[in-house]
């Protein structure tokens, strides 16, 4: 897997958009075409469009570049990080180690509390995945209250997480003071906590979102250290009830603004996705965002279909995040059974990642990905033929499935037998199904159609 200190820098022009726009193939591009079997012309062709992301800060060196857009696989993140409550670095890293073994293709560092800096730096230093962070978490430490952020703490925060490494940043500049109001009537106000915090600093202060005021600023720093922005959905709706109302897509309005002012800049933009939106509503989502955002990579939160269960929101997320998959979402946050309950631990993340990776590939199989196709194609040859070891092989997680069948069957016989302990060698359907006499069947088969032909 190469590492990205061995590619050669260009300090001239730094962001992957702009070598892309000069007709550039970069080594990045080169390593993503392979990952994704297409052509590395491609590749650069749909950067410069906007429609595919390669995120990749200039100095992030341990990173294996991937990519995120409509003609890439749908990706997965993962979100981990400390809280002022519990987990500490150690356990951060190991969760990192852990997302990226369970299939992670993007992790997010959403850790807040102490030593912010020291775990990141520690993540960043064993991630051969792209680090996306949410910089207000880090500057709210800073200071005693959200009144009291500025514009200036922001800019320093997010210049200062550029140049540690982070490849992407979540960036709240869609949530204007005039669509405040549009959420006084929700059931569940606003859900996202970076939101929230603006929200509470342009009511004191009555006054602009810094972010949104600032942004010429923001993407300066992030055109100098190739820091793709993920615009962020502070207004998603956080329940059933508030799915696709009026704040929801006023926001999106302004990142589709937001997102061509990036471009412009040469500065790669995905754009963030609630949250709690029933199946009915889950394409009119992905069509409205596609066509307000010009076809920027779209990244969603789920979406979780309903409210009703928590410990299983990785379920309830999953059913939803396969559909938008399926309709255009070029990467899913993955959701763990902990969401609104606690913050994950490793078994949460592991638990997450697996639903999210059978969301993913669900979705690939829908936009007619032959290699998922093929995947899935191996594997059920694989069970006809009672090849246990290699349906372990290719399953998401060969652990579990290994122990799964061997936990009933006591002798080692019936490991490799031709059935399983559900169904047992005369219930087996498959089983009895190769026991079929093809040529018996055909000549029964004529020997009826003759005889229903003949003359009474």
């Amino acid at each position: 897997m190469p590492h990205r200190s061995s590619f050669p820098a260009d300090a001239t022009c730094r962001t992957q958009m702009h070598r892309a726009r000069r007709g550039e193939v970069t080594p990045e591009m080169e390593r993503v075409a392979e990952r994704e079997q297409l052509p590395a012309e491609q590749i650069r062709d749909e950067v410069a469009r906007g429609r595919m992301i390669i995120p990749a800060n200039v100095h992030h060196a341990a990173l294996d570049p991937m990519a995120i857009g409509l003609h890439a696989r749908v990706k997965i993140n993962a979100n981990i990080g400390s809280s002022p409550t519990s987990s500490s670095l150690e356990e951060e890293v190991e969760k990192m180690y852990l997302a990226q073994r369970w299939g992670a293709d993007t992790v997010m560092d959403l850790s807040t509390g102490k030593r912010i800096d020291e775990t990141r730096e520690a993540i960043l230093a064993v991630a051969t995945v792209p680090i996306g962070t949410v910089p207000i978490y880090q500057a709210i430490e800073q200071v005693g209250s959200p009144e009291e952020l500025s514009a200036e703490l922001l800019l320093e925060t997010i210049e200062h997480q550029a140049r540690q490494g982070v490849d992407y940043m979540t960036i709240h500049a869609g949530v204007r003071l005039e669509h405040l109001s549009l959420c006084q009537s929700r059931v569940t106000g606003i859900v996202s906590r970076g939101g929230g915090l603006l929200a509470r600093w342009m009511v004191h202060h009555q006054d602009e979102n810094p972010l949104y005021e600032r942004f010429d600023d923001v993407l300066e720093i992030c055109r100098e250290h190739d820091v793709s922005i993920s615009l962020g959905d502070g207004l998603r709706p956080g329940s059933i009830a508030d799915a696709s109302d009026a704040a929801q897509f006023a926001e999106l309005d302004t990142l589709g603004e937001l997102t061509e002012r990036a471009w412009a800049r040469d500065v790669q933009v995905m754009v963030e996705g609630p949250g709690h939106i029933p199946l009915d509503q889950l394409e009119l989502n992905v069509r409205r965002q596609q066509e307000v955002c010009h076809e920027a990579p779209f990244y969603t939160l789920g979406p979780l279909v309903t409210d009703i269960a928590p410990g299983y929101d990785h379920i309830t997320s999953a059913i939803g995040a396969a559909i938008v998959g399926w309709h255009g979402t070029s990467m899913l946050c993955y959701v763990t059974p902990k969401e609104h309950l606690g913050l994950p631990n490793a078994e949460d993340v592991k638990q997450g990642l697996i639903a999210y990776r059978i969301a993913a590939h669900a979705a690939d199989l829908a936009r007619g990905s032959e290699r998922a196709a093929q995947w899935d194609r191996e594997l059920s040859e694989a069970r006809f033929s009672f090849d246990w070891n290699r349906q372990f092989e290719l399953s998401l997680d060969p652990d579990t499935a290994r122990a799964m069948h061997d936990e009933t069957l006591a002798d080692d016989y019936f490991k490799t037998a031709e059935f399983c302990s559900m169904c047992g060698p005369k219930f087996c359907p498959m089983h009895n199904f190769k026991d079929v006499d093809w040529d018996a069947l055909r000549a029964a088969v004529e020997k009826r159609r003759s005889s229903a032909a003949a003359p009474a």
